[in-house]
């Protein structure tokens, strides 16, 4: 073989692909009913982007990105996220000069991060993320996570914890990172070689490190949801009162923090159990500066990601609990020929059914019949639609159920349409 799919990234074969449309089928659904509308953004951005929206301090920019030059001696990367490149759209595209609040999502996007391949997320994985532009209220957060936790309990995903946490803002947030860095001055030598560097890039980074001896040394560390300013306070206690009047339940975690470095505000993320402990099946919050940061106006945001093949290891773990429906993607009807030479009617009847929306298929190989019928069984037809020189005489064409193995005969021309009927289609 000449090569192999590159570490930490997969091939969806056409046996997975079912599974994957039927859950972003329903990420749709989802999305259309809280009236968000798609946006599409290239898989590659100028290097820049990334690095003024997720910071500097970011593991994402410091050591994640897939960074190289173009021909034209310009820094490109393949996009690690997708909200810093929906805000450049939302911004180059005069979308801001639109009805606002403007929502938007993204689905099957594919994002690429050099990190070691995880349970759940590979170096190329795909998300689902929503977006909305120009909202201040937390009802916004509170929207998004009500849409969250409805619709991955509609899967049947049980088990989930959502965790919210407020990082603050511009004018709350710097008194509390000089006082957390002096903590953390203090305790340096005992903190990994990231986090030392994160204390003079940005502290409150340290209390997202999953270093176990981190966690340790900083379980005493003074967090951020004791030095909000009043506004951001009030911002934070009227999302706590939006989402017990949805019946959500929800912990405050003061040690989210996200890793982007554009996170204000509320930051949440949504968390199941698994038998290996527990795993972020989402998170996101709120960025009311990077539009600005990116250079538009000021206009608050907010939004989250969620990685689809997490979902769908989560949902393998179901079993026969999980409620996503798979699409049947089996013929309906396996055209058959008795000789090579009734081919170009078995052709022509092919056609005749998919017109009808009837899934077809038939010999591409120039099988004896008895083979035809082998084939069809491996594709799991439901009907066999059989073409002898007898039948062509008759101008009819004999159906078979293959469930019942009931036989009848119909007129060539009305077969399609029996079918479908049949089929209730």
């Amino acid at each position: 073989m000449l090569t192999k799919v590159p570490k930490g990234m997969k091939d969806v074969l056409p046996g997975e692909s079912a599974r994957w449309q039927a859950v972003e089928k329903e990420m749709r659904k989802a999305a259309h009913l809280a009236g968000y509308r798609e946006i599409r953004t290239p898989v590659v951005e100028h290097t820049e982007l990334f690095a003024r929206s997720a910071g500097e301090s970011s593991d994402v920019v410091r050591k994640e990105m897939y960074t190289f030059q173009d021909k034209g001696d310009r820094s490109v990367t393949l996009k690690p996220e997708s909200t810093a490149g929906t805000v450049r759209a939302f911004l180059e595209s005069g979308l801001y000069a639109q009805a606002l609040p403007l929502k938007m999502y993204y689905l099957n996007a594919p994002h690429f991060r050099y990190e070691a391949p995880q349970s759940g997320r590979l170096r190329e994985h795909h998300q689902f993320g929503m977006e909305c532009f120009g909202a201040s209220q937390p009802s916004t957060e509170a929207e998004l996570i009500v849409l969250l936790v409805n619709m991955l309990s509609s899967f049947g995903l049980k088990n989930l914890s959502v965790r919210i946490n407020s990082i603050g803002c511009p004018n709350c947030r710097p008194q509390y990172q000089q006082a957390f860095r002096s903590y953390l001055d203090a305790k340096k030598d005992q903190l990994c070689k990231s986090c030392q560097e994160r204390i003079e890039i940005n502290p409150m980074r340290t209390l997202d490190c999953k270093e176990e001896k981190c966690k340790q040394e900083l379980k005493d560390a003074p967090v951020m949801l004791d030095n909000l300013c009043d506004e951001c306070r009030e911002h934070f206690e009227k999302l706590k009162e939006y989402l017990t009047e949805a019946g959500i339940e929800y912990l405050v975690d003061p040690r989210i923090v996200r890793g982007l470095d554009y996170y204000t505000k509320t930051v949440f993320e949504i968390i199941t159990d698994t038998p290996n402990g527990e795993l972020t099946v989402c998170g996101g919050g709120r960025y009311d500066g990077l539009v600005e940061q990116i250079g538009g106006p000021a206009i608050p945001a907010v939004g989250f990601g969620m990685g689809i093949e997490r979902v769908l290891m989560l949902l393998d773990q179901l079993g026969d609990e999980c409620n996503v429906q798979v699409e049947d993607e089996r013929p309906d009807v396996f055209v058959a020929c008795l000789n090579k030479a009734l081919s170009i009617h078995a052709f022509k009847l092919m056609n005749a059914f998919r017109q009808a929306g009837v899934r077809a298929d038939m010999d591409h190989q120039g099988r004896s019949l008895k083979a035809q019928f082998k084939y069809a069984d491996k594709l799991g037809a439901k009907h066999m639609a059989i073409i002898g020189d007898d039948e062509l005489a008759k101008g009819v064409v004999k159906l078979r159920d293959m469930a019942t193995k009931e036989e009848w005969e119909v007129p060539l021309a009305d077969a399609p349409a029996v079918l479908a009927e049949k089929l209730q289609l």
